[in-house]
């Protein structure tokens, strides 16, 4: 592993601090750094509703795999997990979709988000070891 992440946490300080080093990447990369081109654009169902032709519908699939492109990426950073970075790519992905169909709340978007971040955390303090 490399990154932020040297050793995998043998103890629960350590898992705390990597938990809270993927909690605070997801609060940038979800806010500040998300913007409003990439939070409006990876709602197709906003979009149709603006009807902006400079933002046509069809820019949701780029924008949402910029946005979780940045969600893994973070993870990534965090743990030296490239794989782990893929899961936390993939799952953004199905969350977020969830959420722009209207079938979650923000809260529960939220939610999810950080519940992610907790079983990677919990998963490498228990021995799991990535291979790549």
């Amino acid at each position: 592993m490399s990154g932020l992440l040297a050793t995998p946490p043998h103890d629960l300080l350590a898992a705390s601090q990597v938990l809270m080093a993927m909690c605070m990447g997801h609060a940038i990369m979800d806010f500040p750094l998300q913007g409003e081109f990439i939070a409006t654009g990876k709602n197709w169902r906003l979009l149709e509703k603006l009807k902006d032709p400079a933002r046509p519908p069809q820019i949701w699939i780029w924008c949402m795999i910029a946005h979780c492109l940045m969600q893994g990426a973070s993870v990534w950073v965090v743990t030296g997990s490239f794989l782990i970075g893929l899961i936390e790519l993939t799952l953004h992905w199905f969350i977020d979709v969830a959420k722009c169909s209207g079938k979650t709340s923000f809260h529960q978007d939220q939610g999810m988000h950080y519940l992610c971040k907790l079983a990677y955390a919990a998963a490498l303090y228990a021995g799991w070891q990535p291979w790549f």
